[in-house]
């Protein structure tokens, strides 16, 4: 099964390769270029949910990439699982992710596959495609589709700007909302109980605003302080989030910092 997950992802970008070319021979030559981040936040939400409460989450991350296809490996480690006695660490989420990215002009194109690999549900697949117009806001369109488990779709749109501070540091400012479209019969709509109502979940989903600073420490070093705030942007994002998240909310507000170097 992994290595059938591995020949998708492969073929993927070997199409993306295909169809966005890469010309100009006279242009400067890439080089593989490398970043390891390494992230500490107080809480762990992913599109709206809260998968962790009450304690610090450590998310390393690395990449490796050339001539615009690159290779993540991220992973979340709950330093206290809420729920479990034991009061230990726990590695619960491991993440692929196979891309190819390509620029036309203003518009910045990329796409891939994501393996989600997970300590106690399903693991998930995900192919996805974005295009970035480079200027003011960098509006970002993404566009991801589940195959695997609960198969739906998740579109999101997203701006962005950095201010130029001092000595090389930018304030960093960003939003972004969601639309989820299930094709599951296991994805459904909840009542405000948290009950199924059998209708398949299709509605806007999550707001996400975060502000943040990037300080560069040295040549290839940076750390990046964040502050994020997410909210359901339906009512029925609300009870669904809030019947899924370990809090019963449906919005939560977190920050974190990020430690990166780049070579």
């Amino acid at each position: 099964m992994k290595t059938r997950l591995l020949a998708e992802a492969f073929l993927l970008v070997l199409t993306l390769s295909i169809a966005f070319p890469r010309y100009g021979a006279a242009e400067e030559e890439e080089k593989p270029a490398a970043t390891v981040d390494v992230a500490a936040f107080s809480k762990y939400v992913w599109r709206g949910y809260e998968l962790s409460k009450d304690s610090v989450v450590i998310q390393p991350s690395a990449t490796v990439a050339y001539k615009g296809v690159s290779l993540n490996l991220w992973g979340n480690m709950d330093t206290d699982v809420h729920g479990d006695e034991r009061d230990e660490a726990k590695w619960n989420e491991t993440d692929l992710t196979l891309a190819y990215e390509k620029s036309i002009g203003i518009i910045t194109l990329s796409g891939g596959f994501i393996y989600y690999a997970l300590d106690g549900a399903d693991d998930s697949r995900e192919f996805y495609l974005c295009a970035t117009v480079n200027t003011f806001l960098s509006p970002t369109i993404s566009v991801y589709r589940e195959v695997a488990h609960l198969p739906s779709w998740y579109l999101s749109f997203g701006v962005s700007h950095s201010f130029e501070l001092a000595k090389g540091i930018t304030f960093d400012l960003a939003g972004s909302v969601g639309y989820y479209s299930s094709d599951d019969n296991d994805f459904t709509e909840v009542d405000e109980n948290g009950n199924s109502t059998g209708e398949r979940y299709r509605a806007f989903h999550d707001g996400k605003i975060s502000a943040g600073l990037t300080i560069p420490l040295m040549q290839y070093l940076s750390v990046s302080p964040t502050v994020a705030y997410t909210f359901p942007l339906s009512g029925k994002a609300d009870d669904l989030i809030t019947s899924s998240s370990i809090s019963d909310k449906s919005d939560f507000f977190y920050g974190g910092v990020t430690v990166s170097f780049s070579f």
